[in-house]
């Protein structure tokens, strides 16, 4: 059998399993003989079994040299990558050590607003300053787009001296920027592009998908492989081009000690499942997504979409507008879920999003249609929600977020905040972009859109206030003058 269709890590623990050494070592369940019955109606006996770590045949996450390198590299060629680390502590541990590993203290990289709030913890660990950039928004589908190709030359005239973009794509609702176009002129620049591409594990596996990020010409990218694909939760891989010296140390920095063996050897086993059938699996997803769309416009008040002008889009992201029925997605959700008995991935005032990956079949489509058919009996009247455009600056921190982090701050009436130093996120979902980051100077554009966005109800996450009464600023000499 030719070696990328095995999976090391997990041959290495079925051999250890099998040679039955009497355990005197970690875990204290010992291979299951003390693990509790909730435990073990969780965990198979194998799996307990195998759930053991550290030994010499079954490698070294930090210092990997024998099965679990051998899987990196399986890993590494099958996403077009020069290195993979394999990583356990979730995608938000990749972005942070792929940040640590570029940028230090002072160094100024391009933020698109849509970024995950693990890009600003890897920020702080590093001390960079975040130059943040606007993303389109669409009021027609009431849904966050991507960064245009405009937006970044406008942010490299003006801050030549940037070293990075770190760049959201796919989005959470599959809305792909121009990645080949971006490396392009972020490389023509002398500056990396680093990809958080959670949302895209699978666009490897199908022509009719954006672009990988690695066949784009990023020089990092960080994947949640357990998101689309078949590892466990938690799971995740970093691609690297070049040298991936300076990032196994950042990832060595932020990764347990104490790997779990069956995490490690869940994304073994995805990355060997894609390798044996994955362009066919996700051929099967994306001709399911499209039928599927067919089928939701066919439904009175709702619709979706299946292409965005200067945009690709991730079919196997499945947008459901419910705003001719007078529901919010929130509404919707609820509906759904309780009554009749499916669960989507997220839902946002206007909308609902659905993910078809390759576990789904005709069947399982044919639930989702029949769902989506009954919600229609549900219709309200209510007026749809309308959103003001978010701030379109471009706009240098005022402070790292490192600094912000680690001032001293104050909580602040609302209004009283101007021109102070934000020193906390402030996000509205929908449409879910931070609305001010930690370094920000506040502006009365910004006050003026948090009040509207408070009077329609939206979501706020991040602030300490919820209700957004009073704003978190840092104390400073310049923000409390």
């Amino acid at each position: 059998m030719s070696k990328k269709f095995t999976a090391p890590i997990a041959s290495a623990m079925q051999k250890y399993s099998a040679d039955k050494a009497l355990a005197f070592h970690t875990p204290g369940h010992k291979q299951g003989l003390g693990a509790h019955q909730l435990l073990k109606n969780l965990v198979t006996a194998e799996g307990l079994r195998q759930e053991v770590s550290l030994m010499e045949e079954l490698d070294d996450l930090h210092s990997p040299h024998s099965c679990i390198r051998d899987a990196e590299k399986l890993a590494a060629q099958l996403w077009h990558a020069d290195d993979c680390l394999f990583i356990i502590n979730g995608t938000s541990c990749a972005i942070q050590a792929m940040i640590l590993a570029t940028l230090q203290a002072g160094d100024l990289v391009f933020v698109p607003r849509n970024s995950h709030r693990s890009v600003m913890a890897g920020l702080i660990l590093s001390g960079a300053i975040p130059i943040f950039l606007p993303i389109d928004f669409s009021p027609n589908l009431k849904i966050p787009l991507n960064l245009t190709l405009e937006t970044l030359k406008q942010a490299i005239n003006k801050f030549p001296q940037a070293k990075a973009l770190i760049l959201t794509s796919p989005n959470y609702y599959g809305v792909a920027a121009d990645l080949p176009k971006i490396a392009e002129i972020l490389h023509a620049a002398g500056m990396l592009l680093l990809v958080d591409e959670a949302h895209g594990a699978h666009l490897q596996f199908s022509e009719n998908l954006p672009m990988s990020a690695m066949d784009a010409g990023a020089d990092l990218a960080a994947q949640s492989t357990h998101k689309l694909l078949g590892s466990m939760t938690q799971t995740s891989m970093l691609l690297v081009r070049g040298d991936s010296a300076k990032v196994r140390r950042a990832a060595s920095l932020l990764q347990s000690t104490s790997p779990n063996y069956l995490l490690l050897a869940s994304l073994d086993i995805a990355r060997l499942q894609m390798a044996q059938s994955g362009a066919e699996k996700w051929s099967a997803a994306v001709e399911l997504s499209k039928q599927l769309r067919a089928e939701i416009n066919l439904i009175d008040g709702l619709k979706t979409f299946d292409a965005i002008k200067n945009f690709q889009l991730d079919l196997t992201k499945v947008t459901v507008n419910v705003e001719e029925l007078g529901l919010t997605g929130l509404e919707a959700e609820k509906i759904l879920r309780h009554e009749l008995k499916i669960q989507c991935e997220l839902s946002d005032a206007a909308n609902l999003l659905f993910l078809i990956t390759y576990a789904d079949t005709c069947a399982t489509v044919s639930k989702l249609i029949d769902a989506l058919n009954k919600l229609p009996a549900y219709k309200k009247n209510s007026l749809p929600i309308n959103f003001t455009s978010l701030p379109a600056e471009i706009n240098l921190a005022e402070m790292s977020p490192r600094q912000a982090f680690f001032s001293e701050s104050e909580s602040v009436p609302l209004d009283k905040c101007v021109g102070k130093i934000c020193a906390e996120e402030v996000t509205f979902y929908p449409p879910g972009i931070p609305i001010l980051n930690l370094g920000e100077i506040v502006t009365p554009e910004i006050i003026s859109y948090i009040c509207e966005q408070k009077s329609i109800g939206g979501r706020i996450i991040g602030a300490a206030d919820i209700e957004l009464n009073t704003l978190k600023v840092c104390r400073t000499d310049s923000s409390f003058r």
